[in-house]
């Protein structure tokens, strides 16, 4: 699986002390969490996977030719999402 990481993700995978090998695991095993069909300029999608005992939630967008970009990943918070990680608390 091709990926291509933006300068977004990277930065905030510094941040968030995230590895390139955690967003892989969540991309070889994930969970939608939502789709984005209309995004521009390719759909994305929101995955989750627990990794190394924590959730991480992926935005991936898949070009034309199957290449993933990755987007942004973060840790959700636990205050903001259900205890399953694929929903947004009302």
């Amino acid at each position: 699986m091709e990926l291509i990481f933006s300068s977004h993700a990277l930065k905030r995978m510094f941040q968030r002390c995230i590895s390139a090998q955690a967003v892989r695991a969540v991309l070889d095993n994930p969970q939608v969490v939502a789709e984005y069909a209309d995004d521009k300029p390719y759909p994305s999608r929101v995955l989750y996977a627990m990794v190394d005992q924590q959730a991480l939630h992926v935005l991936v967008a898949t070009t034309d030719v199957g290449v993933n970009v990755i987007i942004t990943v973060y840790r959700p918070d636990p205050l903001l999402w259900s205890p399953d990680f694929l929903r947004k608390r009302p």
